[in-house]
């Protein structure tokens, strides 16, 4: 065999340089490296069938079979531009049994996701461009575009998880842990809807004014419909690979001693969304002491009088205030005439609700209902929550509807109804002598779509 041995090889004439002629293979020797030439995109395909989960290396090309179970490829650590992986659909099932590409800490096509291939007989080529869009997907096969196909979350926690249609519904009657073990991307789901009602506040006792609902919040996540209320924000939370602490607030609790207020309910929270407690409802006493509603979510109803000048306003709602509004005003007092003439001892104000405000203390007759509550058909049915606790009243003013979410008020007979339980209803307010009714305690769910 003859050898050349020369520093640099040029073109005689023209602009074309040809090595090698028709039929000859040219390669480098080993342990030589090229460059100039730039990454053409091309791989190393390896020869041995991949059946198992494994790490890729760049530069490097995988036949993977996913006959028997999905498997993951783990895309390099710490890559560089440049670094190139493909993979392909070895036994075209990738339908059945997914290829899952794990990102390993980098982006994918600038998403925090992981990609899955679902459709049989792809094959696929990354190739790393920078920290912010990461992996470029360069080549898919004709059955794939070049964006990630959809991924969905998938996530544990709540006191119940069920399905609906494509969706999975965490609901949470006390307070847990919603742990995200794949965030998805934003071609399947990566936020979630939510609905977070926080604890209903407690009714006074004496000419009492209702509590007032906990606050409600509850926003739209991607790619999810379904039958919400009025108050609805229009986009999700978005979520991580992480866990977030679920808080669900207590109803307040219906005072227990005569011509005393009831107590503001507790706050709910999950990630960045918290519920305000409802207001607490007033009360008066014999000194004609009123009591203002307290503020909250939606505010409580203020006490009543016992026949002198004084009258107070009920609670402020949508405290603090949020965008949709999580809540609304409890009734006010009234001033009203001289102890023991007609009309002169007057009734308690019912509670604000999340769908409307509450009504003012009244002389005679009793004033009207409390606040209503909303709907919303996020858990799969329509359910109604937060509706304001009634007022004290002869004949005792009901809770807000629909639904009664908010606690009735009543006479000096019996107590006063509690708000229902984790819906977050406002306690009804109570004439006098008898407890106040306690405020329903809060929920919190989750919704997002899972396949």
């Amino acid at each position: 065999m003859s050898k050349i041995e020369v520093n640099e090889v040029d073109k005689q004439t023209g602009s074309t340089l040809t090595i090698g002629g028709s039929g000859t293979t040219v390669q480098l020797g080993s342990g030589a490296s090229q460059s100039g030439f730039g990454r053409t995109g091309t791989v190393n395909w390896q020869t041995t069938i991949k059946t198992g989960d494994f790490t890729a290396v760049s530069g490097e090309g995988y036949f993977v079979d996913t006959t028997s179970a999905e498997i993951d490829v783990t895309l390099p650590a710490s890559p560089s531009a440049g670094d190139i992986v493909a993979v392909s659909d070895y036994a075209k099932t990738s339908e059945t049994n997914n290829i899952i590409i794990a990102r390993n800490s980098s982006n994918i096509e600038g998403s925090a996701s992981d990609l899955t291939i679902t459709n049989n007989g792809i094959a696929m080529t990354l190739v790393y461009a920078d920290a912010t869009k990461g992996w470029k997907v360069v080549y898919a096969g004709a059955e794939s575009d070049k964006s990630p196909v959809p991924d969905f979350i998938s996530a544990t926690g709540g006191n119940t998880e069920t399905t609906c249609g494509n969706f999975k519904i965490h609901t949470f009657t006390g307070p847990g842990t919603f742990t995200v073990n794949k965030a998805g991307n934003s071609q399947g789901s990566n936020t979630v809807s939510y609905l977070v009602v926080a604890g209903g506040g407690g009714g006074g006792d004496g000419r009492g004014g209702g509590g007032g609902a906990g606050g409600y919040r509850e926003g739209l996540g991607l790619n999810d419909s379904y039958t919400g209320s009025p108050l609805r924000a229009a986009t999700g939370v978005p979520v991580t690979a992480t866990s977030f602490p679920i808080v669900v607030g207590a109803g307040g609790a219906g005072s227990t001693s005569p011509d005393c207020d009831g107590a503001s309910g507790n706050n709910s929270s999950f990630s960045t969304i918290t519920a305000a407690a409802g207001g607490k409802g007033g009360a008066v006493n014999s000194s004609n002491s009123v009591k203002q509603g307290g503020p909250g979510g939606s505010g409580g109803g203020a006490g009543g009088t016992f026949g002198g000048p004084t009258a107070q306003p009920g609670g402020t709602g949508n405290t603090p205030p949020v965008s949709p509004p999580q809540g609304n005003n409890g009734g006010d007092g009234i001033t009203n005439g001289p102890p023991q003439t007609p009309g002169g001892d007057s009734h308690g104000a019912t509670g604000g609700g999340a769908g409307g405000a509450g009504s003012p203390a009244t002389g005679h007759p009793a004033p009207g209902s409390g606040g209503v509550g909303v709907s919303t058909s996020i858990t799969g049915s329509s359910v109604s929550y937060a509706g304001g606790g009634g007022g004290a009243s002869d004949n005792g003013a009901t809770g807000g509807s629909p639904c009664g979410t908010g606690g009735d008020g009543q006479t000096s007979g019996s107590p006063a109804k509690n708000g229902t339980t984790n819906r977050g209803g406002g306690g009804g307010g109570v004439k006098v002598n008898v407890d106040g009714g306690s405020g329903g305690s809060g929920i919190v769910v989750i919704r997002y779509k899972f396949q």
